[in-house]
């Protein structure tokens, strides 16, 4: 299938790339960008793939996939436009800027045919892949609370769209990294019944949401806990995941990031956390180590691949919609301080 990358940046050269390059059933046929370096770059990396400078040489130039992963205030226009030309579509996080323009964007692709994925990759961290295996196993016993965070120490804020607070570029980190962690709840545990949040600013200058607390309490009992900041100088842990049987605790990240970023391409043993970075089964004071699963970005695409060849998405876009559904009742929350039943 010949696949056009929107977009260059982190995203599209670190999370995309690599993949679209590499996964059986896919022909990377193409970049859009309009920066030079980005562009010097995708031709010195990837000789066979044409360069384009604008995203309207996309619609009508033969493409089967379109993958979006531009400033986030476009993807919706970027994901409709790719669908209304008949092209199935990967819409990197947040899917839409608002559950109605998400669910828009399921009913239209339904109705022309065309495979939508929400790129939610993190689904592939071996740490949450440990994670649902031991709920699924029922090592924890029923659990009861889900603790997840992606915390950073970055009191430095950086000069991009994402610190502007302008509402139309969607750049509050709970659109970032919020996004991930709300939808490995959603994965783990279904839509949540209500949500309590508090969202706010806190380095100096930066206009845009950079710390969040969410409280998800899910159909079944369990509540979620989730945690996003940039202002946090002591990181807690990624999971901890309590049952009535034992509690699963892990600290640090998936390796896949870093290695993306340093230029690794996918192959064999890849995403392998290192022992000294395993979780531990723990109940009082006994402990047990539990090796990580391996981290596996490469089954996204994988999973795409498959779902464009009559399969089941590998994210169905309704857990993106639930996800923004999510984050609006979050927002309400938050001005309000009072908890938020979703409908």
């Amino acid at each position: 299938m010949r696949t056009a990358l929107i977009g260059y940046g982190l995203g599209g050269s670190a999370f995309h790339a690599p993949f679209l390059n590499t996964t059986p059933g896919l022909d990377f046929s193409a970049v859009v960008t309009g920066n030079p370096e980005r562009a010097t770059e995708v031709r010195s990396r990837y000789p066979s793939v044409e360069v384009l400078s604008s995203v309207d040489d996309v619609w009508n130039g033969g493409f089967d996939l379109v993958v979006v992963t531009t400033p986030n205030r476009f993807h919706h226009e970027h994901a409709r436009t790719a669908l209304e030309h008949g092209l199935h579509v990967v819409v990197d996080k947040p899917f839409s800027g608002t559950s109605a323009e998400a669910r828009a964007l399921t009913e239209l692709a339904e109705s022309n045919g065309l495979t939508l994925v929400p790129f939610h990759n993190r689904r592939w961290d071996g740490d949450f892949l440990t994670v649902r295996r031991l709920v699924a196993d029922g090592d924890l016993g029923e659990v009861h609370r889900f603790e997840s965070r992606f915390e950073r120490w970055r009191p430095e804020p950086k000069a991009s769209w994402k610190e502007s607070g302008d509402p139309a570029d969607l750049g509050s980190i709970v659109f970032d990294l919020g996004t991930h962690l709300i939808d490995q709840a959603i994965a783990l545990f279904g839509r949540p019944e209500s949500v309590y949040a508090e969202i706010r600013a806190l380095r100096a200058g930066v206009r845009a949401d950079d710390d969040a607390f969410l409280a998800l309490t899910h159909g079944n009992g369990v509540v979620s806990h989730l945690w996003a900041g940039a202002l946090t100088a002591d990181l807690g842990p990624r999971f901890r995941v309590l049952g009535d049987k034992a509690a699963y605790v892990k600290f640090g990240m998936d390796p896949q990031e870093e290695l993306l970023k340093s230029g690794a391409t996918p192959g064999e043993g890849w995403g392998v956390d290192a022992p000294e970075n395993w979780g531990s089964l723990r109940a009082g004071p006994e402990e047990t180590r539990v090796p990580t699963e391996n981290g596996n970005y490469p089954a996204f695409y994988a999973g795409v691949v498959a779902a464009i060849s009559g399969g089941t998405a590998p994210v169905p876009p309704v857990d993106a919609v639930s996800g923004l559904e999510v984050i609006e009742a979050a927002m309400r929350s938050a001005a309000t301080k009072q908890v938020v039943t979703l409908d």
